[in-house]
C-alpha cells in the first residue's frame, strides 16, 4: 500500500468523522479542526439513553433480561446521563411534559427491541467493544461496536444499534459505510472475516444486514483510504468547501457556512494532528 504522507493531519479516523468529511468538508473543519460547539439533540441524547440501558441488560442474568427488566433500568440510567451530562441537558427541555412525551419514546424503542431480539437467549461476546486498528498504510481506524456476537461454531456477528428509523433504500448507503468501517477495523484486528453485519432500526422493528465477503471489505478498506487522501489533500490546500444538501436544515453552524451568506472563522495557526 502507499505511503503516509508526511506529518498527516489525519492519523486516526472514525466512521463517523469520516462520514462528516463526506458530508461536508466544511463540516469537518469546524467539528476536527476549529472544534466548534454544538447544541446538543434531544434526538442524539434519546439515543445515547437506549444504548446504556441496552448494555446494562446485558449485564443481568439471561432470565430477568424482560422488558418489564429493561424498562425499570432507564430511569437510573437517565439519572446517571443526566448527572454526566448536566451541561448539554440543561435547558434541553422546555417542560416536565416534554421531558416525559422523550422518555416515553425512550420507552417505545426499548419496547421494540424486544420484538426484534430475544435478549434472554443471547450473551455477546462483547458490548461497547472499543477498536483501535492501524492499518498498513499508517492510518489509525478507531470505533465502538454496540455488541459483537460468537456464535460456538465461532461465526462473527457485528451488532449495531439504531434509535431511528430503517432509511429508504438510496438513504441507506451512510449506514452500510458505517458498519463496513467497523467490519474492516476488526477483520484486521482478528484476521477473521466477520460473518454478519446488522443494523437494528429500534425506531420502526427494521433490520439491514449484510454478509461481507473479502472483496468487499477490501473495497470498503480502499474507500477509507480514499477518504483520508482526500482529507489530507484538502486540509493542504486550505480550501474545506461546504456542500450544500437536505442536512444544513439540521447544521448548528449555518450562521457561519459561505453557503447561507456567512464567514467561517479564521484557521487556526497550526493545525491539530487527530
Amino acid at each position: 500500500m502507499d505511503s503516509p504522507p508526511a506529518t498527516p493531519l489525519v492519523s486516526a479516523l472514525s466512521p463517523s468523522r469520516a462520514a462528516d468529511f463526506l458530508q461536508c468538508p466544511l463540516l469537518f473543519r469546524f467539528r476536527v479542526i476549529d472544534r466548534l460547539p454544538e447544541k446538543p439533540s434531544a434526538a442524539a441524547l434519546r439515543g445515547t439513553l437506549v444504548h446504556a440501558v441496552l448494555e446494562r441488560l446485558f449485564e443481568l442474568p439471561a432470565d430477568t433480561r424482560t422488558p418489564r427488566t429493561a424498562l425499570s433500568l432507564l430511569e437510573p440510567q437517565w439519572e446517571r446521563l443526566r448527572a454526566s451530562r448536566a451541561e448539554a441537558v440543561a435547558g434541553l427541555f422546555a417542560s416536565d411534559a416534554e421531558l416525559a412525551a422523550w422518555l416515553a419514546e425512550a420507552r417505545t424503542l426499548i419496547g421494540r427491541y424486544f420484538e426484534m431480539e430475544q435478549p434472554q437467549r443471547l450473551e455477546p461476546h462483547k458490548r461497547e467493544m472499543r477498536l483501535d486498528v492501524t492499518l498498513e498504510s499508517g492510518l489509525r481506524l478507531r470505533g465502538y461496536l454496540d455488541r459483537l456476537d460468537v456464535a460456538p461454531t465461532g461465526q462473527i456477528r457485528i451488532v449495531d444499534y439504531k434509535t431511528g428509523k430503517s432509511p429508504q433504500p438510496r438513504f441507506e448507503q451512510k449506514a452500510r459505510f458505517q458498519i463496513f468501517f467497523y467490519a474492516v477495523m476488526l477483520w484486521r484486528e482478528l484476521g477473521e472475516i466477520p460473518t454478519r453485519l446488522q443494523l437494528m432500526y429500534l425506531g420502526d422493528g427494521g433490520v439491514r444486514w449484510y454478509e461481507p465477503t473479502e472483496q468487499e471489505l477490501l473495497a470498503a478498506e480502499a474507500e477509507i483510504l480514499g477518504i483520508w487522501r482526500q482529507i489530507e489533500d484538502t486540509a493542504r490546500s486550505g480550501v474545506w468547501s461546504p456542500r450544500r444538501s437536505r442536512l444544513c436544515d439540521w447544521c448548528d453552524h449555518r450562521e457561519r457556512c459561505p453557503e447561507f451568506g456567512g464567514t467561517p472563522p479564521p484557521m487556526p495557526d497550526s493545525l491539530p494532528v487527530v
